[in-house]
This record gives C-alpha cells, structure tokens and sequence, in this order.
C-alpha cells in the first residue's frame, strides 16, 4: 500500500456518514421547496384579489353609470367579486363612483387572506365629460 492510498482511507467511524450529509440536503431541499409553495401561493392570492377588487369595481360603477342605486351596484360588485374567488368587504357607492376592498382565501393552509381595494368611475377632476 502507498502512502497516497493509506492517506485516504477511511476510518471504521465514518462509514454511513454521507447517507447522513446527503439526509441533510434531502431535508434542505424539501423545506425550501415548501416555502417555495407558501410564497407562490401568496402572491397567487394576492393577484387575484387585486383582479376581483378591480372588476368588481367596474361592474359597480358600470351599474351606476346606468342609473342604477348604490345597492344594486354593491350587488353587482359582490357577484363578480365571488365569482373570481373573492368576498366583498367594504362597498361605498356613490354618485358614479365605487370603492371597495375584496379578500381572497390563499390556496393553502397557513397562509391566510389576501385583501384589496379598487376604486372605479370618472375621473373626479374631470366630470362625466368624454372630451378633453
């Protein structure tokens, strides 16, 4: 035997300790993974309560600029916020404007709520005018 070799050898202790280090990475990469989910789930929630609060505040603000009551138009907003997986929390019709917020359940456990506000009509500096 050289002395190369007999510098390399392994010691009786040391036999199982890479199934050890490599227990270690496995575990590394499964909870980075996991948080991987959380956070793509949150952002999930978060893009789509953005989306319902915006369109469901369209569709109030469509309904009052059809002459339509504050009610019927907070009606409007929470039928479209449900149908994209959102709850209308807070509706304030008025004139031809609409503010609300919407929340939006994440995909997974643990993450909790997403919530969003939005705000559709004219613009309030320029009236109901569609000329410059």
């Amino acid at each position: 035997m050289t002395a190369a070799s007999e510098k390399w050898r392994r010691s009786p202790d040391e036999r199982g300790s890479a199934t050890v280090v490599m227990l270690g990475v496995i575990a590394s990469v499964l909870i980075l993974t996991i948080f991987g989910l959380l956070l793509a789930s949150a952002v999930l929630a978060s893009h789509r309560a953005r989306a319902a609060a915006d369109l469901a505040a369209l569709a109030g603000a469509a309904v009052l600029m059809q002459g339509g009551t504050e009610p019927a138009a907070c009606g409007s907003a929470a039928r479209v916020a449900a149908l994209n997986r959102g709850r209308l929390e807070q509706c304030l019709a008025s004139g031809t404007e609409v503010r609300l917020s919407v929340d939006v359940l994440a995909g997974m456990k643990g993450v909790g709520v997403a919530s969003a506000r939005s705000r559709a009509g004219p613009d309030p500096g320029r009236g109901l005018s569609l000329m410059p």
